[in-house]
């Protein structure tokens, strides 16, 4: 590829140099993050512990098999308790979220899955579901259900085989296993034998053997954190009002025991036991109703019915299957030019984007901040500025594929936020050094937005390249007709004749044709390819200069936190190497070569990944000030 090697030799040289050496300094500059730095880590069980569960200590109960299980879930009525508020975490959240949030860190999943066996045929197995409110109850109530059951989630894969070496010799029952992920608390807390007077566990023999080891240290600090989750989550039932907003919530167990609300919860957990759900149903509608009434001037309302329903819409999950589908139609009304198939994708797209901002705006309440400060929100964010971009473009010119792009930049992003272990799921505390300053607000928003500029014009640009290789496969090339070396084709196209197959000299000619405004603008193909160089043009240059002014805006940002504009910080260069990018970018729309708009739209490209360096692997590979990033 000639034109490569005439870019870098005429104007890319000086650019190159600077991005190498900027790379070299990121590599080698590595800074510890300061105190308060790191983004705040969310706590598994409260430090202040109360002594009694105050349902009552467990007992065995009735519920011998899934079946009977399975029929006590469906006749108890939780929506009563779901939007009851709780203090975890330093933050006021509802019963609901505090329980999907302790049901995923133990399980590793969303919500508790039985597995049924067909005794006809014991290799097949029936999953039921659970709710992860009833579930969450039932651990604090009823937790001989769940010792013998799939329910600990280890995830690091070495460490659930030194698990799974010890519990199942039979190789068929450790492949089973195994694929499950998740293990029986009573295997993995079965005593194997003592240590003087303290009994050893098997996760106490994994530990001795496999604790020594850097990789294995955080696996086994999760898996420890799951096994106290399972056993002491009641401990987190922090729902009784503080008198004032500067004092902690106190404890169910501190309900007087002749209040109606301490009566409630008492009698709760003995019908529970006893499988008795409409006596449960009952003391569910009392505790409900009696919690909100003491300190009541303490007590959240509006926002508690919001983050109920954020919790239920699942906004941002349903946005990127409705960006999927109008990603889809869009691409396809573009081929075929139906105009059903038109109206199908922007009402779906138009969907997406209320899902997706309602999703963002419920958050940023529920969190009483602007909802940018982590890893998932700044994601969830970044794409809905790109959606409304590309939305907003696809009005102005009339053209559906400014609407696939806006609808694949949110796919993109949602689905990668949500489905990969994002950090930042969770509604939680901001980091400290991020309230050092308004300042930065405005530089995180900025360059949240060049990042979300640069992913919809590396689609647009994808769209490009997709376009310009196809026609040249074709061996043809829409452009304006009075060209002498191009000639009419039935339907309105263009072929090139001769040659049929265009060399790199005849497409050079026919996309600076295809560039063309005023009287000659081109048609068909060559159209396309004009708009959308033009288009990825605009939005790479918004995205060039939003980033600049986001890199100026975090220097005096940190001037005020760290009293230094600039400490070669691995963000600080990766971000500067990105800007770098998209100035070359700019600079060859002024070079005299040939397909500028080819060159640009690969750079555009380049510029993506450059970006997602910046973004992700910094954060996960290069210790330095911007832990929380």
């Amino acid at each position: 590829m000639p034109w490569v090697f005439s870019v870098l030799s005429e104007y890319g040289l000086g650019a190159l140099c600077v991005l190498l050496l900027t790379v070299c300094s990121a590599t080698a500059v590595a800074q510890t993050a300061p105190a308060g730095n790191a983004q705040p880590r969310p706590s598994g069980i409260e430090d202040e512990e109360p002594q009694v569960n105050p349902f009552g200590a467990p007992v065995p109960t009735k519920f011998d098999s899934i079946d009977a299980k399975r029929k006590f879930a469906e006749a108890v009525d939780l929506s009563p308790l779901r939007d009851l508020a709780v203090n975890h975490n330093d933050r006021i959240k509802i019963l609901d979220t505090l329980a999907r949030e302790s049901v995923s860190q133990i399980l590793g999943r969303k919500d508790y899955v039985d597995f049924k066996v067909d005794p006809k045929n014991p290799t097949y197995a029936k999953n039921v579901h659970y709710d992860p409110l009833f579930t969450y109850l039932d651990l604090i109530i009823d937790p001989g259900y769940y010792v013998d059951k799939p329910l600990i989630y280890v995830e690091y894969l070495p460490l659930r085989e030194a698990l799974l070496d010890r519990m199942y010799p039979n190789p068929a029952e450790h492949e089973w296993w195994k694929r499950i992920g998740r293990l029986k608390p009573a295997k993995i807390l079965e005593v194997q034998g003592t240590e003087g007077d303290r009994p050893v566990t098997t996760f106490d023999e994994v530990i001795e053997k496999y604790g020594p080891r850097p990789e294995f240290a955080r696996p086994i600090d999760k898996v420890r954190s799951e096994l106290l989750m399972f056993q002491h989550s009641w401990k987190n039932l922090r729902m009784v009002a503080s008198t004032s907003p500067d004092r902690k919530w106190s404890h169910l167990e501190k309900l007087p025991p002749d209040s109606p609300a301490g009566k409630a919860v008492r009698e709760m957990g003995q019908a529970w036991r006893a499988g008795d759900a409409a006596k449960v149903n009952a003391a569910i509608k009392v505790l409900a109703a009696e919690l909100p009434k003491i300190n009541a001037s303490q007590y959240p309302t509006t926002r508690r019915t919001l983050e109920a329903l954020y919790n239920r819409v699942n906004a941002f999950e349903w946005g990127y299957w409705l960006y999927a589908l109008a990603l889809l139609t869009l691409l396809l009304a573009f081929g075929t030019g139906r105009k059903w198939l038109v109206y199908v994708g922007v009402g779906t797209l138009f969907t997406a984007l209320a899902m997706h901002g309602f999703g963002f705006i419920s958050r940023c309440i529920i969190a009483e901040r602007f909802a940018i400060q982590n890893q998932f929100e700044s994601m969830t964010g970044l794409s809905l500025f790109a959606g409304l971009v590309g939305t907003s473009i696809m009005l102005i010119r009339r053209q559906w594929l400014f609407g696939a792009a806006a609808a694949g930049v949110g796919f993109m992003v949602l689905i990668t936020a949500t489905q990969t272990g994002i950090p930042g799921v969770q509604v939680e505390r901001e980091a400290p050094i991020l309230n050092t300053s308004v300042l930065l607000k405005y530089h995180v928003t900025t360059v949240l937005v060049s990042y979300g500029l640069i992913s919809l014009g590396f689609m647009v640009s994808l769209f490009y390249l997709g376009t310009y290789y196809a026609a040249k496969l074709r061996g043809r090339i829409a452009a304006p007709a009075k060209s002498p070396r191009l000639a009419i084709a039935g339907g309105g196209g263009v072929t090139v004749s001769p040659p049929s197959e265009p060399d790199e000299e005849t497409m050079a000619e026919l996309s600076a044709t295809a560039l063309n405004i005023g009287e000659n603008t081109p048609h068909g193909t060559a159209r396309v390819l004009h708009d959308l160089d033009k288009s990825q043009m605009i939005i790479l240059q918004l995205a060039f200069w939003a980033l600049g002014v986001g890199i100026l805006l975090g220097a005096w940002w940190a001037d005020h936190s760290w009293g230094r504009w600039w400490a070669f910080d691995p963000k600080e260069l990766w971000a500067l190497v990105t800007w770098l990018v998209y100035l070359v970018v700019i600079h060859i729309r002024f070079a005299q070569i040939r397909n500028r708009a080819l060159v640009t739209a690969w750079l555009s490209v380049l510029g993506f990944i450059v970006m997602l360096w910046t973004y992700f692997g910094v954060n996960l590979i290069l210790p330095g000030l911007h832990a929380y990033a």
